[in-house]
């Protein structure tokens, strides 16, 4: 988990050949709508605490990340994967005599994690109200737990705006194809606003649909992307308040 650096105001593109009319708008979840990579980073804070005896902070880093990469495949996204890695972590640099209360005290933090209350990014709300206020169609496109997200979503106050919530496995250019073809105009007349150009941007893009980055001062480290800076349809904000003139450009 590593920082990165906000982008301040909205990138510079090419001029477009012909007016568009963007229809539906693409939010994610973690990050973009409400804190989230912050609470993981505390969370390996402790860890590192916990198992401070067994290994260096950064050799340990480095083990929790491998073993995160490792089991995507089992796991997909969110707390209960991490925790299990973390578990996974402290039984391979204790060399299978971690104590069972560091188990114990790992188990309680996931439990916390998913506990913790929703707090709302900056213009969040707004952008959200606003947009579904103007008749577009807004839809919840996310990774990760599917209890843990209907939870945030639920305690945000922001479903009621929504007309769908789609709670993916991975990100790729056929999920927002798909998606904005069954409950938009298609991607054309789309765009997904979030805080990862690996998962939010760069595959909206390729889908054909308008791609907006929101950066987080926090980026787990296996969502790092090149930003696509040139591509006609990419944008960057510093924060959502700037999405509704954006939106209001582009027709």
């Amino acid at each position: 988990m590593t920082s990165l650096a906000a982008t301040t105001g909205a990138a510079e593109a090419p001029a477009l050949a012909q007016p568009v009319n963007v229809t539906t708008v693409g939010f994610d979840a973690d990050d973009t709508l409400w804190h989230n990579e912050r609470f993981f980073a505390l969370t390996q804070e402790r860890f590192g605490e916990l198992l401070a005896d067994h290994a260096p902070r950064d050799h340990l880093a480095e083990r929790l990340l491998a073993a995160e990469r490792r089991n995507l495949h089992r796991y997909g996204y969110g707390i209960k994967g991490f925790v299990l890695s973390m578990i996974e972590t402290a039984v391979e640099v204790t060399d299978e005599r971690v104590p069972a209360r560091v188990i114990r005290d790992i188990l309680e933090a996931g439990h916390e994690m998913l506990e913790h209350p929703i707090e709302l990014l900056p213009a969040a709300r707004e952008a959200v109200e606003a947009l579904s206020a103007s008749h577009h169609r807004l839809i919840l496109i996310t990774k990760g737990d599917l209890m843990d997200q209907e939870r945030k979503l639920a305690q945000s106050g922001l479903g009621e705006h929504f007309d769908r919530v789609e709670i993916v496995s991975e990100k790729a250019p056929g999920t927002y194809a798909r998606i904005f073809a069954e409950h938009g105009d298609g991607a054309e007349r789309a765009m997904m606003v979030g805080n990862s150009v690996k998962s939010d941007i760069r595959p909206a893009l390729e889908a054909g649909a308008w791609a907006v980055h929101v950066p987080f001062e926090l980026t787990w480290a296996l969502e790092h992307a090149e930003t696509p800076e040139g591509h006609p349809r990419f944008r960057a904000l510093s924060d959502l308040g700037g999405l509704i003139p954006l939106v209001a450009d582009l027709g």
